[in-house]
């Protein structure tokens, strides 16, 4: 990726906040080699060089005869020496374009075999340079804070968030910086010769706790009357540490009454560079990008990151072809969030936006996304916003009370265990008392979603009792088969009915007192489906996704695409006004945002960012009191959407520089 996309400045991107966009080497086995089951790490972390010296006691089962046993490891790092449990040297091969190191073992480890080996190794780590995901920073030694965060591989590891594992780590840092790790308050700071600090973290419980974040921090921050969440941020973010402690409370206090007690109730909030990856969890942390945390603008993207404290942490796919059921219920347990804290209409919008992620890489059925980059578009897409999507139409299909007792059920059924596709139908069916092996065939083994048409008939009932429409509900899928709201509208009460729908064609007779005026299937978007405005959505989509790689003209393309399916669409216009206002041409990107103004207002929060847009164009263009003035009526709007009010007001009192070409 370019450096370019790793700077772009966004304003709301609610379609993609939690996606990678980027892609690497990925060639996944076959299956598993080998199991994971225990590390002992020792690591020395030199910021001002950017370097780590580390040993790691690695004890792993063979799954398989292991001749040539492999492990991932950041590119950054060379191995100066393994040995085997008989401390007998053993000789490593670098692959470089998959981040591994392979053994040739002269005598082969039996399968079920377990055994420890110790791998001594280090270098320089400076970010994205070595990353195992082009482009993206997971592993970086540098002042003020150095990230070692799971997937950047900074020790010896396999299966990706599917190998459980226990850890107990000592890290040494200079004197004047704080260690953030799982299971964090084990053993107090240990002071060493040279003004060095040690920390020690031990995680007892089969999981991922492999990321480590160290840095210039101040003491832990708390909020008042809020003892179990511990905020570390660097001295530029300290007067949003209490707020974000606060935030960070309600999520946490809402999922645990959701989805029951976690396996910690502590929860350290961490800051992370600028550069990073914009969000990480591990047990016992969720860590946000500094720019977001001083921008107010992580509130979906925290409930997101607290949300895998369960789904990923107490229960973990698999396989990659099972990272569906996580990564989509951590999606959906923020959006929950939200239906919670913002109410059913911000609900609904949030929903939509998550229908357009799931149909935009919509050829891949979620059972065998696994042999996906799982860094690329496609699989974020399928795993997070299909997934959450297979979630919100069991919820429809279950009813929230059984819904909410399968949540809990798989929870507490596979705690520090991982969890299978074939689980949660098994799962889901014995808490409903339904039989869904339609829908699980339909929504994981299957692609594509419904397009829904309708046609009726009215008749009027003789003494005056009203109407009678009889219809019926036509979509292409042939083998569909779950219920459909219909809600039809008339010159009384407006009628809710539940139509199972199966094949391409079902019928449906609704009486009711008032003329029927117009008839709705699925209003309340509890099914996937294909419609003329989630074309437009999906179109969007992609674009940014094109943008956020550095390819604006491939951007600008994909968003066109949205304008031919809807000339109107507010945020088609928005979207091409960002990307000319990134080329600096201010006047067609001025033209862009008033296009949106003039569109068709959807979604709503385009109204007030596009007011903060030509201001920020009129300021960059020496224009101030006309920029004040679209600050005040992005104001006017009262549309906090990803912090808008707080951007305009601090935008009024001090005016907005965009930052040098070369930047």
């Amino acid at each position: 990726m370019r450096a370019f996309a790793r700077k772009f400045r966004s304003s709301p991107a609610f379609l993609i906040p939690f996606l990678f966009i980027a892609s690497a080497a990925w060639a996944a086995p076959a299956r598993p080699q080998l199991d994971v089951t225990g590390y002992v790490i020792n690591a020395d972390l030199f910021p001002a060089d950017n370097k780590i010296a580390a040993t790691a006691v690695v004890t792993f089962t063979a799954l398989e005869d292991l001749t040539a046993p492999v492990f991932e490891l950041n590119n950054g790092l060379q191995l100066t020496k393994v040995t085997d449990a008989a401390q007998k040297p053993l000789d490593a091969e670098r692959v470089t374009t998959n981040s591994t190191v392979r053994f040739n073992l002269a005598t082969p480890i039996p399968k079920g075999t377990s055994t420890t080996w110790t791998f001594e190794y280090g270098g320089v780590l400076r970010g994205s340079e070595t990353s195992p995901v082009e482009g993206i920073n997971f592993a970086s030694v540098q002042d003020p804070i150095s990230i070692l965060l799971y997937p950047g591989r900074w020790f010896p590891m396999a299966g990706l968030y599917t190998d459980r594992f226990t850890a107990e780590m000592h890290i040494r840092v200079p004197g004047d910086e704080r260690v953030i790790g799982s299971g964090s308050g084990v053993a107090a700071p240990k002071s060493l010769p040279g003004n060095r600090t040690e920390y020690t973290f031990k995680w007892t419980r089969p999981g991922f706790p492999g990321t480590i974040i160290a840095g210039k921090f101040l003491e832990p921050i708390t909020a008042p009357g809020i003892n179990n969440i511990h905020v570390y941020v660097t001295e530029p973010r300290k007067a949003v540490a209490v707020p974000f402690a606060q935030d960070a409370a309600k999520q946490f206090e809402f999922m645990s009454t959701t989805f029951g007690r976690p396996e910690s109730g502590q929860i350290n909030l961490v800051e992370m560079p600028d550069d990073a990856v914009s969000a990480t969890w591990a047990p016992e942390i969720a860590a946000i990008s500094g720019a977001r945390v001083a921008g107010k603008t992580y509130s979906r993207l925290l409930a997101n990151t607290l949300a895998h404290q369960w789904w990923g942490s107490e229960i973990s796919p698999a396989t990659l072809n099972d990272a569906w059921i996580t990564n989509g219920m951590s999606r959906y347990g923020e959006l929950m969030y939200v239906e919670d804290s913002a109410g059913k209409s911000a609900f609904e919008s949030a929903v939509t936006d998550v229908q357009a992620g799931a149909l935009a890489y919509d050829t891949e059925p979620l059972s065998s996304v696994g042999r996906l980059d799982p860094f690329s578009p496609q699989f974020q897409s399928m795993t997070l916003e299909k997934g959450a999507m297979v979630f919100h139409m069991l919820r429809w299909e279950m009813g929230d009370e059984a819904f909410l007792k399968f949540l809990r059920g798989l929870l507490s059924q596979y705690t520090d265990k991982s969890v299978r596709s074939s689980n949660v139908q098994t799962v889901a069916e014995a808490q409903s008392q339904l039989q869904l092996t339609s829908f699980f065939a339909q929504w994981c083994d299957g692609t594509g979603a419904p397009t829904f048409t309708n046609k009726y008939t009215v008749f009027r009932l003789g003494s005056n009792k009203g109407f009678r429409t009889v219809g019926s509900i036509a979509q292409d899928l042939d083998l569909f088969n779950m219920p459909v709201e219909l809600r039809i509208e008339t010159d009384g009460k407006t009628e809710v009915r539940r139509v199972d729908v199966s094949g391409t064609e079902s019928n449906f007779s609704v009486e009711t007192f008032g003329r029927p005026r117009r008839i709705s299937i699925d209003p309340q978007n509890w099914v996937l489906k294909s419609t003329p405005d989630l074309a437009v959505r999906v179109a969007v989509l992609r674009g940014q996704q094109q943008v956020a790689q550095g390819d604006l003209t491939a951007g600008l393309i994909e968003y066109q695409k949205a304008l031919d399916a809807n000339r109107n669409s507010s945020l088609a216009n928005y979207r091409i006004g960002e990307v000319f206002f990134m080329q600096r041409n201010y006047q067609s990107a001025a033209n862009s945002f008033r296009d949106a103004l003039r569109g068709d207002g959807e979604p709503k929060w385009v109204e007030v960012w596009s007011h903060i847009e030509l201001g920020r164009i009129f300021d960059v263009t020496g224009q101030r009191d006309r920029a004040v003035n679209e600050y005040r009526l992005a104001v006017q709007t009262n549309d906090n959407t990803q912090g808008a009010i707080n951007e305009a007001r601090a935008l009024m009192q001090k005016p907005y520089k965009r930052e040098s070409a070369s930047n």
